[in-house]
């Protein structure tokens, strides 16, 4: 892998790297970027880094499950916002 690094110094700016990847991976990279909303492929290379370094919260199928249950109940009326519970509890004061 070799590298190319510009900046102030200071560990500001970029470097760039050479990667190899099987010539499958770049085309289902160039097909999916611009679906996600990147505008380039070193702009998806980046986020997926970003992913990889941080990953974002995922939640179980269990837990999504429980949402679509809870949205379900709040559309035909079955949950009560967190006011009147507090207020009916005496919980305001």
């Amino acid at each position: 892998m070799s590298t190319d690094t510009s900046g102030d110094g200071n560990g500001n700016g970029t470097t760039k790297i050479d990667v190899r990847v099987p010539s499958r991976l770049l085309e289902k990279i160039d097909e999916e970027y611009e679906r996600r909303g990147d505008t380039s492929r070193s702009e998806a290379v980046r986020d997926a880094l970003r992913d990889w370094i941080d990953p974002p919260t995922r939640l179980s199928d269990e837990t999504l499950e429980e949402l679509v249950k809870s949205r379900e109940q709040r559309g035909q009326g079955e949950t009560q916002s967190v006011d009147d519970v507090r207020d009916r509890l005496g919980l305001n004061d």
